[in-house]
């Protein structure tokens, strides 16, 4: 066979740098066995490849072990950026700062008043991160980008809430587009379950799945859809907005301008609501507390609102048909309380399948699942083949 001309060589060693470079992106950091299968290269070339990352200051290398036996860990190098993962909740703001090896370096919250506006939680936002870049050693240059994740439906391609009402004062905004001017940097803005869903696929329980669904339990309702490996958003980003599903014909109004949203059953105002004649006025902290620690009223409310979760999941599920479903947000820090009637209900309304039944657990990563998964989103949307590419040298 005649050897491949000099500008074929050359596509082809930056297709599988490409290829190293986002199998380890994408995954925090692989062995070069685990590399190996991941981009379906030779040994010999995945070594290659890394040496020349290495030497580049590209990648680092370190040892680690598999089975028993010795590998070299390849992550990438700090020196390839960081990226911030926001997340705005209903009371309380959280950012992240972390590398291409998934390594969170920082790690701040704040609380936001009710009502919050865009403004000045954007304004907020990039106090935070200033500071924490300086806290940590690095310049806003070095930032690759901020991910913000928002407790209502978001239009990926915009960056634009896709419903209105459900995040008052922050309709009709180009969110990307204000983030950005004020730091310059790119922003990716993304629904808090779907980030959820992203870091449960890439880091938690779900990571073994190509089919899933992320649940967020917390001051409202929503699930996060991976199909095939990829985030599923639908058109328009409302798709897993089961907090949004009618529960209750003749119920609440919703936010959304419905009645008897699940929302207006199982959201924290309406379970602490439910409270009031029996316990006074409580928090929704206070209720997550109280039930955890075995208070009967509390339970049995957080309990019934699994159930009912469990009830409309079921019908999300036997459309998408997942091999895994994880839990997380508020409620769900109430462990078996909140997930065994959900998981009940799930299984007894949703058509049971022989062949692979559906897996259903508290999300591995907690609280911290929207925050990282905001962190991956930026990861995992910056192209960096063309800075890390051996032939090229140093950025």
């Amino acid at each position: 066979m005649s050897p491949l001309p000099a500008g074929s060589q050359t596509s082809l060693r930056e297709a599988n740098t490409a290829l190293i470079v986002n199998a380890v992106k994408q995954y925090g950091g692989l062995t070069q066995v685990e590399l190996t299968g991941a981009t379906g290269l030779s040994a010999a070339t995945v070594s290659t490849i890394v040496k020349e990352l290495t030497r580049t200051g590209a990648v680092d290398t370190r040892p680690t072990s598999r089975s028993g036996r010795r590998a070299q860990m390849v992550t990438l190098a700090r020196r390839t950026g960081l990226a911030a993962g926001v997340v705005v909740g209903h009371r309380t703001l959280r950012v992240l700062l972390g590398d291409f090896a998934h390594v969170v370096v920082a790690d701040r919250s704040m609380p936001l008043p009710p009502e919050h506006p865009m403004d000045t939680v954007l304004d907020r936002i990039a106090l935070l991160v200033v500071d924490m870049l300086e806290l940590v050693g690095s310049e806003l240059e070095e930032l690759a980008g901020i991910g913000i994740g928002l407790p209502a439906p978001v239009d990926a391609s915009t960056g634009m809430l896709s419903v209105r009402g459900i995040l008052r004062g922050w309709d009709s905004e180009h969110i990307g587009d204000v983030m950005g001017k004020r730091l310059g940097r790119p922003v990716y803005v993304e629904n808090d379950a779907n980030l959820g869903a992203l870091a449960e696929a890439t880091l938690g329980h779900a990571r073994e799945y190509a089919d899933s669904v992320y649940v967020r339990a917390s001051h409202g309702t929503g699930a996060g859809i991976m199909l095939g490996g990829r985030l599923h958003r639908g058109y328009g980003g409302t798709a897993g907005e089961i907090g949004h599903v009618q529960v209750n014909q003749l119920g609440q109004i919703c936010r959304c301008g419905r009645r008897g949203c699940l929302d207006t059953v199982v959201g924290a105002e309406a379970l602490t609501a439910s409270l009031q004649i029996s316990h006074g006025r409580l928090t929704f902290r206070d209720l997550i507390v109280r039930a955890s620690d075995g208070d009967l009223g509390c339970a049995r409310v957080v309990t019934d609102a699994g159930r009912t979760v469990g009830r409309v999941l079921a019908g999300l599920c036997q459309a998408v048909n997942p091999q895994m479903v994880t839990v997380g947000g508020e409620l769900a820090e109430c462990g078996d309380l909140f997930l065994q009637p959900l998981r009940e209900a799930l299984h007894e309304h949703a058509l049971p399948n022989q062949v692979a039944p559906m897996e259903v657990h508290l999300a591995r990563l907690g609280a911290d699942a929207e925050p990282m998964g905001a962190l991956l989103h930026v990861l995992q949307s910056t192209d960096l083949t063309g800075q890390l590419d051996p032939a090229r040298g140093e950025r």
